[in-house]
């Protein structure tokens, strides 16, 4: 699968040709292993059409994803592909939301986080991370105060710090996980 998958990845991909890749991985043994490595490939489009396909399979079969937490988890820190961060992020806050299916809940629960969220405030306060990837690292962080008592006081103080060298999104952004904290 992982020398096909790089043959379909080398070139411009279209959203309907990641789906179907993300179909046909999803359902085939290890593909979603084979693909998490691909997402640090030396080549950083190939990286990033990777993790985006990757992206797909948690979003359109989250429980196919599940017996590779710990392996997607333990590479998380080690991305440097911006553009595949981008989509590792939007993983992360999808994996740390509320609604996450019981069995991602349970493993984060026994999973040692910390890595994540020092790896996610240091993605926050870089100043050569796009916005994109920050709103996603606001997500995560909030998403994990309840675990990481300390999260919420240290956002909050970097929330205040970054709010005035941002853009216009990321103040609003910030509005928002401002309140989400309000609540927890």
């Amino acid at each position: 699968m992982k020398e096909q998958l790089l043959t379909d990845i080398k070139n411009t991909l279209q959203k309907t040709k990641v789906h179907l890749l993300a179909e046909l991985a999803s359902s085939q043994a290890n593909a979603i292993k084979d693909i998490i490595d691909l997402t640090f490939h030396p080549e950083e489009q190939i990286g990033f059409r990777a993790a985006w396909i990757l992206e797909n399979i948690y979003v359109n079969h989250p429980l196919n994803f599940v017996p590779y937490l710990a392996y997607f988890s333990d590479r998380f820190s080690l991305q440097n592909n911006l553009s595949a961060r981008r989509h590792f992020g939007k993983i992360l806050a999808l994996l740390t939301k509320k609604n996450a299916p019981q069995q991602v809940k349970d493993f984060l629960t026994s999973y040692d986080t910390t890595h994540l969220v020092e790896t996610t405030f240091a993605w926050l306060i870089d100043d050569d991370v796009p916005v994109a990837i920050k709103s996603h690292c606001l997500n995560i962080l909030a998403n994990f105060c309840p675990k990481h008592s300390w999260v919420k006081e240290e956002l909050i103080a970097t929330m205040e710090y970054l709010v005035d060298k941002e853009s216009i999104a990321f103040f609003a952004k910030v509005k928002q996980i401002r309140k989400q904290l309000k609540t927890k």
